[in-house]
């Protein structure tokens, strides 16, 4: 196995993880914006308000965008299992 199958596996290992982390993230970034503009303007300083929200923004993120999450992941192994004969030489 060469030194450029070795990279390319790594980059498209963390091009599958960015893909499939976006959502969740997304989902807590935005919570996280709508909470803090809430407590700019409201002057409310709770910190369980901040995090509550962002909690379950992240948990409904993932029970939206699971099936999507998985399937990717699968995917992207059942691909390395398939080219394993090619890494190896084969």
């Amino acid at each position: 196995m060469g030194e450029a199958v070795v990279l390319d596996i790594g980059r498209e290992a963390l091009y599958t993880v960015i893909l499939v982390i976006m959502p969740v993230l997304g989902a807590g970034l935005i919570t996280g914006l709508l909470v803090a503009i809430f407590q700019a303007t409201t002057q409310i300083q709770e910190q369980t308000l901040a995090f509550v929200p962002k909690i379950f923004a992240v948990l409904a993120a993932i029970g939206f965008f699971g099936p999507w999450i998985m399937t990717t992941v699968v995917e992207f192994v059942q691909e390395l299992l398939r080219n394993i004969p090619l890494y190896l030489g084969g």
